[in-house]
């Protein structure tokens, strides 16, 4: 089976923290979506559950561009932040999480999958798109009812456009279910993939107090902690490249 190395699907999800942590997920959407306008990709954003102070509960995306998958693979896992939260009255420094799912984008022959097996709903979209969008049920959402997995899409105007983004996703997680062959158990495979979002599971930590971001996999140490999330990613990954 081979992905498509210039597409991939997004998920990013506040962790432990509360609103801190949906803040933080907000935060790493920015800076992925900031980073592919510098790289020339196309961001593309499929389902969210956005909170107030501009985080996300949830958020999934489609992200297009020359050599994509193959660069940002390495950010699946969970992202743990340290800093005094906007929420925080006293002062204190909070250690907060949101865990990246990166999955690869593959072609229709390359998963086969039964219109039997699928249980698919529409409904109203709640997010951007004009009127059209919020007053016809243009959403989608789709259960692939072996494996248990549930996708949804509303950024589009139709329901056909929703449903085949919805499928992409869909076809995505079977894939990489296949691949680990844990097609009987998705949620052993993203626990493997994201762990359980618990601070202790971590791959990296934004330390704002010392403006320093670790990378734990590869003991790389970076710094302008604002930067990077405003999409200058490639700070970090030059290090961690050097460290290869």
């Amino acid at each position: 089976m081979e992905q498509n190395v210039n597409k991939l699907i997004i998920e990013v999800r506040a962790g432990a923290g509360g609103d801190e942590a949906s803040i933080f997920a907000g935060n790493l959407v920015h800076m992925y979506q900031r980073y592919a306008i510098k790289k020339g990709w196309r961001f593309t954003e499929l389902d969210s559950n956005q909170t107030t102070l501009d985080g996300y509960k949830s958020f999934m995306g489609r992200i297009e561009g020359q050599g994509v998958y193959t660069l940002l693979k390495q950010e699946s896992g969970v992202h743990r932040v340290q800093r005094i939260p906007k929420t925080e009255k006293g002062g204190r420094i909070h250690t907060s999480t949101a865990s990246v799912a990166i999955l690869p984008v593959v072609d229709e022959r390359e998963v086969a999958i039964n219109p039997s097996d699928l249980e698919i709903s529409f409904f109203r979209a709640s997010g951007p798109g004009g009127q059209n969008v919020n007053k016809v049920e243009t959403a989608v959402r789709i259960v692939h009812k072996p494996t248990g997995v549930v996708v949804a899409s509303q950024s589009e105007r139709s329901q056909n456009a929703n449903k085949e983004n919805a499928m992409g996703v869909l076809r995505s997680r079977i894939f990489e279910a296949m691949r680990e062959q844990q097609v009987a158990s998705m949620s052993a495979l993203r626990k493997e993939q994201i762990g359980s979002n618990e601070r202790s599971e971590k791959i990296r930590t934004y330390n704002f107090p010392e403006d320093r971001i670790t990378d734990h996999r590869s003991n790389t140490k970076a710094h302008n902690i604002e930067k990077v999330l405003e999409g200058e990613l490639d700070i970090l990954f030059d290090k961690m490249n050097k460290q290869k």
